[in-house]
């Protein structure tokens, strides 16, 4: 009795955990759409321009093969000959799964490269947070940027985000900083603070052992200094299609005949909505649409309607391709391994 206790509790957290999702993603809709007629937004998104829909879609997958390529960097000195096609395949089939369920697509994507090319699945967790920390960084600075860029100040409009930006710098020199300490200092600084938490509780000192033993995989794969320019270099590049990924959104709905939109505000809000993908709804829904909305409408003074509209086009595009890229990923690249798994076994069979 008590052992099928112990192994409920997994599955009702997950539960809990996804109700809060939902739960989340229901509260940023309602705040996104309250104020605004919902037939008239969809009649808007009705009209949108199928060319320029296109060249959205386009510059979104564009974004992110080199996402991929950035993963690939990055493995390059765990498996230099790793595939594209698999890292373009397992990180779509992780953002789909982000869709539906926040943040296991991670888990996801890490268990299928690592199956795809026979790697070590703790290691490819250990890329994947890795990729993410960069991530943070690059949200950061993007943040940043767009501050100096506007003429306004962007902490009038939204008050949370100097604090939110202290409070992330803050914690990721932390982290960086004992991922550092214990990649130079494994012996001493690793088994210590390990020690430590144990004393506390020896479950959790178990969870923060594993973690960091990934950390430390995914960091010591960046190695020399070509590497390390090479994934800052994809990194600005992603950002950049990234913005004008957004800027691109503005021409869909015809937003430059009223305003005169630039790069820079797609820039803009490029780096305001990326913090909605940080909060756990799936696939960002409702907390980008949150954001976007408010940043159109604070920042650039585009009416209510039109600005709902554009959160609404720009995720709904991004979430069917995403589900819709996974599934077609998934089954092109399961059927093409299990044929490889196939031939190898009936080759050596005949030897």
């Amino acid at each position: 009795m008590i052992s099928d206790s112990v192994k409920k509790i997994p599955a009702l957290r997950g539960i809990f955990n996804l109700l809060i999702s939902v739960g989340l993603a229901v509260l940023f809709l309602y705040l996104a759409f309250s104020d605004v007629n919902f037939s008239e937004v969809m009649d808007l998104v009705s009209h949108a321009s199928l060319l320029w829909i296109i060249i959205f879609a386009a510059s979104i997958m564009l974004g992110h093969y080199i996402r991929a390529l950035r993963w690939k960097i990055i493995l390059h000195s765990v498996k230099p000959d790793v595939k594209m096609w698999n890292l373009f395949g397992a990180l779509m089939i992780g953002y789909g799964v982000n869709c539906v369920t926040p943040k296991l697509g991670e888990v996801t994507r890490a268990i299928m490269i690592g199956r795809y090319e026979n790697l070590s699945r703790s290691s490819m967790f250990g890329t994947v947070i890795v990729e993410r920390v960069i991530d943070i960084i690059s949200m950061g600075s993007a943040v940043l940027i767009s501050a100096f860029i506007w003429s306004s100040s962007l902490y009038e409009a939204f008050p949370w985000l100097e604090a939110t930006l202290y409070i992330s710098a803050i914690a990721l020199f932390v982290v960086l900083l004992m991922i550092y300490l214990s990649v130079k200092l494994k012996e001493k600084f690793y088994g210590y603070l390990l020690r430590l938490i144990g004393r506390v509780s020896s479950n959790l000192a178990e969870r923060l052992g594993y973690i960091f033993e990934m950390l430390i995989q995914g960091f010591t794969t960046l190695r020399g200094t070509k590497n390390f320019l090479l994934t800052f270099m994809t990194s600005v590049i992603i950002l950049l299609i990234y913005a004008l990924t957004s800027y691109f959104g503005f021409f869909m709905l015809d937003m430059q005949s009223g305003n005169n939109v630039t790069f820079s505000m797609g820039w803009i809000v490029m780096s305001i909505s990326a913090i909605g993908v940080i909060i756990p709804t799936p696939g960002a829904t409702g907390s980008y649409h949150a954001l976007a909305k408010s940043t159109l409408v604070l920042l650039f003074g585009f009416g209510e309607t039109i600005s709902a509209a554009y959160a609404f086009l720009t995720h709904i595009i991004s979430y069917i391709l995403f589900i819709i890229a996974a599934l077609v990923m998934f089954f092109i690249l399961n059927k093409q391994h299990t044929s490889l798994l196939n031939i190898f076994k009936s080759n050596s069979e005949e030897t």
